[in-house]
């Protein structure tokens, strides 16, 4: 492909084939996502594809697009450097003082390689195009080219001027240009690169009671491994013995290292920074924490923002309208001067200065690069699209436990009105059965003391409001004052105001009863993070304003709000009326990015215009939002708004460089007053000049 009329062409016939759903042609990236209604053999798309002149193949797992364009550019450096030998002692005799029919003639014969061989690139597209019925730049390059080497040979028989020079520039300078954009491609995909460079290449596996050093792509499902400090874990596992401190932040975008103990959870790429211990690999190749985030940002850059659509429309027409600018160009210089030689030159000016080659590039180029950056600072973009929403959120809503705070609940107090091992030992059986973060919290705070928790029965859950069941032989209920009210226990003065004096410390407190009485409260702590403060600050700096939504009664939730100077919340939320919340905004013309952990906010991430899903482990892939942060905190969700609106800032930069850049060449162009060479080192320069700009994000940082 040589444009991005070449890629929504390809695109189309794609797009029509039997069983085919949709599909999304990346012109920068090479490749063509399609999704299928049906089971459909290659060799059909092949064939499709074939018929209008281009070749396709299946995809190989992370095909090396470094590679290629690394091969590409020294390919296009050769040919250039060759066709510039020919065509500079040319350039000297066309503008020198070297006259006569000798002279002209040793032009012809200089070019005549660089025109028909070094070009013949753009000839044999132009020819496949041209067979298929279409038109492409690579057209347009060869007509230019061809016309004015024609001109100047049947010049030669009538003595009219000749300028065989432009015909060897217009090749030399635009092979120049497909050097330096294939070297400037080539350092935009290497998001992939990195990321997959990030993983180990071998590892120390114990195979018969001794070590043995294998390739880590060797590496099965259930190989205990040895890790040494300063070495990568080499692929995803659990610790089995040792303890240590990993470097994660290669991965989740955390500075600060994790302490790692016999039972946790390991992710392979990280580093290994003090102590030695022993694993065993639970996931290997595609199924790794890494494989996942190479294949969501590949997703990414093979999806097409919304933005650019009006490029892909102007795309589909462009070579067909320059070429009949340029047709009528011609007819009108020599209708109006008479001077076939002017009108030939203006009509190739003309045709070689239009370029959609950078309206191809725009949107790619910078989706490539920005989604790299996001993965550098552990955000993973899962579409093109998710770019563009970030520019219009002007508000964060952020879900409380497990976000703002570490979701790790613990008992911070409970006040029976009896006997407190009995009332632990019944409140903690019920809760055990739970799976609601306070209900760990009680069940485990209860056997902290030693308490023999029971068999439940009859157990059930009502989200936000409380849990029933039978232990003993007694029905247990325990939590919010409604819900108790609601099963018809009564609660005492005392325990209430016990219960305000908790949540107003931030505290989350619950009741608990049986027998028509609460017999007791209990208060659970959650930790805020250490990095929420500064998070909300940074996004309140950056114009977006902050809310959250919380299960919490409005008092606990409120010493939380105030102390992270949140000036907005929404306590008592059920999980099913998250969604709800996030509507009403959007009802009142606000743009939401939700921020939750993508388990039990999955419906409100769908609902949420951006839906950041905080996802760590394998099941990341799986996550509900449109982007996914890869670690628990906040600070991301500032890094992915940060990196979100730069690259959508730079698409914009780009598309405007395009469409101006040929806007105003093409009017000079046909008015005279740009020369043919001009045109041609003009045309490779926007190209490169629009994946320069791309590159850019490679130094954005978040601040």
């Amino acid at each position: 492909m040589t444009c991005a009329s070449c890629a929504l062409r390809i695109e189309r016939v794609l797009a029509k084939q039997p069983a085919v759903s949709s599909a999304v042609v990346n012109f920068a990236g090479r490749e063509a996502v399609v999704r299928l209604d049906e089971a459909v053999e290659a060799d059909e798309l092949v064939e499709a594809v074939e018929k209008l002149g281009y070749q396709l193949s299946p995809a190989v797992d992370h095909p090396g697009a470094d590679d290629y364009y690394s091969t590409e550019a020294r390919a296009q450096w050769r040919t250039f450097l060759l066709a510039a030998l020919l065509t500079a002692p040319v350039m000297v005799l066309a503008m020198g003082p070297f006259e006569g029919r000798a002279a002209e003639w040793v032009q012809a014969v200089l070019i005549g390689p660089v025109v028909v061989w070094y070009g013949r690139q753009f000839h044999l597209g132009a020819w496949a195009r041209l067979k298929a019925g279409t038109a492409s730049m690579d057209t347009l390059i060869s007509i230019g080219s061809i016309a004015a080497y024609g001109y100047s040979l049947w010049a030669l028989s009538t003595g009219d001027p000749v300028f065989f020079e432009t015909a060897g520039a217009i090749i030399s300078f635009i092979l120049l240009g497909r050097f330096f954009e294939a070297r400037a491609k080539g350092r935009a995909s290497r998001a992939m690169t990195k990321l997959l460079e990030l993983g180990a290449s071998e590892a120390s596996v114990l195979r018969d009671g001794r070590e043995v050093r294998i390739p880590a792509q060797e590496i099965s499902v259930g190989d205990v491994l040895v890790v040494r400090p300063g070495e990568r874990v080499p692929t995803d596992g659990a610790i089995l013995e040792g303890s240590t401190t990993i470097d994660e932040s290669m991965l989740t975008g955390e500075s600060i290292p994790v302490d790692r103990e016999p039972g946790d959870r390991v992710i392979g790429a990280t580093v290994n920074q003090q102590g030695r211990f022993i694993m065993e690999a639970t996931a290997v190749g595609k199924a790794t924490v890494l494989s996942q985030i190479v294949r969501l940002v590949e997703s990414a850059q093979a999806t097409k923002a919304p933005i650019q659509q009006l490029a892909d429309r102007v795309s589909a027409v462009f070579v067909p309208i320059v070429l009949a600018i340029a047709a009528v160009t011609g007819i009108g210089w020599y209708l109006a001067s008479g001077d076939l030689a002017e009108a030939v030159r203006n009509a190739v000016a003309v045709v070689i200065i239009a370029c959609p080659c950078a309206l191809g590039l725009a949107t790619p180029t910078a989706i490539m690069v920005g989604s790299g950056r996001a993965a550098a600072h552990g955000v993973v973009f899962k579409s093109a699209e998710a770019f563009e929403r970030m520019r219009s959120v002007d508000t964060v809503v952020f879900d409380k436990t497990g976000t703002l705070t570490r979701g790790a609940m613990t008992l911070a107090a409970a006040h029976p009105t009896g006997d407190r091992r009995r009332f632990l030992q019944l409140v903690g059986s019920l809760e055990a059965a739970s799976e609601h973060p306070v209900g760990r919290a009680t069940a485990l705070g209860a056997e902290s003391e030693d308490i023999d928790l029971l068999p439940v029965s009859d157990f059930e859950s009502v989200p936000g409001k409380g849990v029933t069941g039978v232990v003993d032989g007694i029905r247990i209920v325990a939590g919010t004052d409604k819900f108790l009210a609601d099963q018809g226990l009564q609660i005492s003065a005392d325990l209430d105001a016990l219960a305000a004096g908790h949540e107003r410390a931030g505290k989350t407190a619950f009741f608990a009863g049986w027998d028509g009485d609460a017999r007791g409260v209990l208060a659970v702590a959650d930790e805020l993070r250490s990095t929420a403060k500064p998070a909300i600050r940074a996004l309140l700096d950056s114009g977006v304003d902050v809310m959250m939504l919380t299960g919490d009664n409005r008092r606990t939730a409120s010493a939380i709000a105030s102390e992270l100077a949140i000036d907005s919340f929404q306590a008592e939320v059920a999980p099913d009326e998250k969604a709800a919340a996030v509507s009403a905004l959007q009802e009142q013309g606000t743009t939401v990015a939700f921020v939750g952990d993508g388990v039990n906010d999955a419906p409100v991430l769908a609902q949420a215009d951006v839906g950041m899903a905080v996802g760590t482990g394998t099941d990341v892939a799986a996550e509900a939002g449109s982007v996914i942060l890869m670690s628990g905190d906040p600070q991301l969700a500032h890094a992915a708004l940060a990196v979100g609106r730069a690259t959508v800032r730079t698409i914009k930069q780009n598309l405007f460089w395009a469409f101006g850049y040929n806007v105003a060449m093409i009017p000079l162009a046909a008015a005279g007053l740009l020369s043919p060479m001009f045109a041609a080192a003009a045309m490779a320069f926007s190209s490169v000049s629009v994946v320069g700009n791309s590159l850019r994000l490679r130094r954005f940082e978040v601040r």
